[in-house]
């Protein structure tokens, strides 16, 4: 019923950029914080940024100044811009829904998808 499906990753050479896309159906996503995440190989996936539902924006040190999360709530859609990309960029980035209500949090994981930095 819920589905979050990453799109847009790729090969790209350092510095260069790439878009990707979180679609997401069975759920509206202005009631949820948005997060992109990322694992890359013999790594614990990490946080990479977060977008509330009122809108506000935080990512990880790592990627301030170079990538930027937005949301698009008419299209279900959640965006990470990514530039000046770097080869320790490299990983499965994935998508994530997060709410809690009653104190539960509940959680939705996209599938992945890959990004791969190289010259």
């Amino acid at each position: 019923q819920v589905q979050l499906v990453e799109s847009g990753g790729g090969l790209v050479q350092p510095g260069g950029s790439l878009r990707l896309s979180c679609a997401a159906s069975g759920i509206t996503i202005s009631a949820y914080t948005m997060g992109w995440y990322r694992q890359a190989p013999g790594k614990q996936r990490g946080l990479v940024a977060i977008i509330t539902s009122g809108g506000s924006a935080n990512g990880a040190d790592s990627v301030k100044g170079r990538f930027t999360i937005s949301r698009d709530n008419g299209k279900n859609t959640v965006y990470l811009q990514m530039n000046s990309l770097k080869p320790e960029d490299t990983a499965v980035y994935y998508c994530n829904a997060h709410r809690s209500a009653w104190g539960t949090p509940r959680d939705y994981w996209g599938q992945g998808t890959q990004v791969t930095v190289s010259s």
